[in-house]
């Protein structure tokens, strides 16, 4: 078995037991009251801009709010690219006063990926099975790679830092953490 394997199998039980006092921005929760990410395979369309999920290529993302709930569906709150729809949604939403309890998004370290090419332009595939994703307080994004998203620059996350090396060495582009993911960056990162 290799260590992709083995992350997509303990991925979410790691995920739920390392919730706990990681998250500055986020407010602690218990292993046991922190929920586990879903499958945004099928229909299921971008809270923030209305694509489908997983037909656009790049990382994708959810959300779940302690007292809150996206509008027409329950927790999570999902999306199709983080750099236009998760972090937007989740800086609106903050200022709004909506707690969020846990976000997840793509980790690049539990899949087997290949960067495909669309508009002559690196693309990363978009996972959406619930193995695939990772605490976003706990990956590094990659930004300014040459490699993008369902929308353009894409912020590519990894739980392993070798991997970001590799991704680095690979297509350019600089580490950030969550805590580095701004209103401001996202802004101009965006041309926003």
């Amino acid at each position: 078995m290799n260590r992709r394997s083995v992350l997509r199998t303990l991925g979410p039980l790691l995920a739920t037991g390392g919730v706990g006092g990681c998250l500055e921005r986020l407010p602690t929760q218990s292993a046991a009251a922190t929920p586990t990410p879903v499958d945004l395979s099928g229909t299921k369309t971008d809270d923030q801009g209305g694509m489908v999920i997983g037909r656009h290529g790049g990382p994708n993302g959810q959300i779940f709010y302690a007292d809150n709930r996206p509008r027409g569906h329950d927790n999570p709150a999902w999306f199709h690219t983080l750099t236009f729809g998760l972090f937007p949604y989740y800086f609106e939403h903050e200022r709004l006063g909506w707690e969020a309890r846990v976000i997840y998004v793509t980790d690049y370290s539990t899949v087997d990926f290949t960067v495909s090419t669309a508009d002559k332009r690196p693309v990363m595939p978009a996972p959406t099975a619930p193995e695939t994703f990772g605490l976003a307080t706990e990956v590094t994004f990659v930004a300014h790679s040459d490699v993008n998203g369902g929308m353009g620059p894409a912020l590519i996350p990894f739980s392993d830092q070798a991997d970001v090396s590799r991704f680095i060495d690979a297509y350019g582009g600089e580490r950030l953490t969550f805590e580095e993911i701004t209103p401001v960056f996202i802004n101009q990162y965006t041309g926003a």
